[in-house]
C-alpha cells in the first residue's frame, strides 16, 4: 500500500516545446511538488509505468508530434492502474468540440494557451488534491468489506465532510470495484453536505477557493444554528445482485441537469466535476429525483455465483 505520509507529491509535465516546459517548471517550482518532465508522448508513457513511481497528476500537452496528447490521455485511461489519475490537457485547440473529445478521452481538467501562473496553480493545486484525497478513501476501502457483504438494508446519518469521507468508505465495499465505487459515493454525499445542508454554491465555491477559506467556512457553517442540526441521510438496499443508494440532504435542492455532464466551460475550472465523475466513473445510474435534494445511485450488480450442483442420489439402504 502507498504511504501518503512525508511524501512529496509528483507532477509529469508533458509537453514538446523546451521553453514551455522550462515555463512550466518554473511556475510550479517552489510549490512543493515533485516535478517530471517529457518532450513527447513516448517518454510520457516510459515515465508513467515505471515500477513503484506513483503520480498525482499529468499537464498534458495536446498538439505534440508522433504520440499526440489525445492517444497518451487514452492510454493511459486506459491502463488499470493510471485510469483515475487526474491529467490537465494544456491545449490552444478550445474549441468545444475538441473540448469535448478530451472530455470523452478522460481529460477533466483543462488550461487554454497562453494561461497565467495563477490558473495554472490552482488547476495543478485542484488535481493533486483529488488525487491524495482518492488514494486516502482507497486505502481505507478494505477494512470493511466482510461488514456491508453482510447487509441488505441499512441508514445512516452525517453531518460533516469527514463523516461522508468514512461512510463513503463503508459503503463503497458493496460494490463489485469498491476503488472505483468510494469516488463516486464520497462526492455525493460530500455534495448533500456542503451544497446541499450548508448552501453553498457554484459560484461561492469558485470564490472560496480562490481565497483558500473554502474548508474553513464549511466549518463555520457547519457550527451555526440554522446548519448545525442538518443530517445528510444515505438509505442502503441490496436486492440479490443489485444495490440502490438514496442520499437525501435537508436543503432547498438545485437544478442538477447541467452538473450530470462534464460541461466543456466548467473543463476550464478548478472544480464542478464532481457529480459528472461520480456518474461517468462510479454508477451503473445517477437519477436526482424531486428539487434535487436526493440523489439515487445504482451500483453494478455483482456476477451471479453459480449454483450448487445438485446432489447425487443416493443409494437406498438394504
Amino acid at each position: 500500500m502507498l504511504d501518503l505520509t512525508d511524501r512529496q507529491s509528483r507532477i509529469l509535465l508533458v509537453d514538446d516545446d523546451q521553453f514551455n516546459r522550462e515555463i512550466l517548471f518554473e511556475f510550479l517550482d517552489g510549490e512543493g511538488y515533485e516535478l517530471v518532465m517529457a518532450a513527447d508522448g513516448h517518454e510520457a508513457l516510459a515515465a508513467l509505468t515505471v515500477p513503484g513511481d506513483v503520480y498525482d497528476a499529468v499537464l498534458l500537452d495536446r498538439m505534440m508530434p508522433g504520440i499526440d496528447g489525445m492517444e497518451v490521455l487514452r492510454q493511459i485511461k486506459a491502463t488499470p492502474d493510471l485510469r483515475f489519475l487526474p491529467v490537465i490537457m494544456q491545449t490552444a485547440a478550445a474549441a468545444k468540440d475538441q473540448v469535448v473529445e478530451g472530455i470523452e478521452a478522460g481529460a477533466f481538467y483543462y488550461l487554454t494557451k497562453p494561461f497565467g501562473m495563477d490558473m495554472l496553480r490552482s488547476l495543478v493545486r485542484s488535481a493533486v488534491e483529488s488525487s491524495l484525497a482518492r488514494r486516502r478513501l482507497q486505502a481505507a476501502v478494505e477494512q470493511h468489506r466482510v461488514l456491508i457483504g453482510m447487509m441488505n438494508s441499512a441508514s445512516f446519518a452525517i453531518r460533516t465532510p469527514e463523516e461522508a469521507r468514512q461512510l463513503a468508505v463503508l459503503v463503497a465495499n458493496a460494490a463489485p470495484d469498491p476503488d472505483q465505487a468510494v469516488l463516486g459515493l464520497s462526492e455525493l454525499l460530500l455534495n448533500g453536505i456542503e451544497h446541499g445542508n450548508l448552501g453553498l454554491g457554484y459560484a461561492d465555491k469558485t470564490r472560496l477557493r480562490e481565497q483558500g477559506t473554502w474548508e474553513s467556512e464549511i466549518e463555520r457553517r457547519l457550527s451555526l444554528p440554522e446548519y448545525s442540526q442538518r443530517m445528510v441521510t444515505l438509505e442502503f438496499r441490496r436486492d440479490g445482485a443489485c444495490v440502490e443508494i438514496l442520499i437525501t440532504d435537508e436543503g432547498d435542492g438545485f437544478d442538477w441537469r447541467p452538473y450530470l455532464e462534464l460541461d466543456p466551460v466548467r473543463a476550464f475550472h478548478a472544480h464542478g466535476r464532481g457529480i459528472a465523475l461520480a456518474r461517468k466513473l462510479s454508477f451503473e445510474s445517477v437519477e436526482y429525483l424531486g428539487k434535487g435534494n436526493q440523489v439515487l445511485a445504482r451500483l453494478a450488480p455483482h456476477e451471479a455465483a453459480a449454483p450448487f450442483p445438485e446432489p447425487a442420489p443416493t443409494k437406498a439402504l438394504a
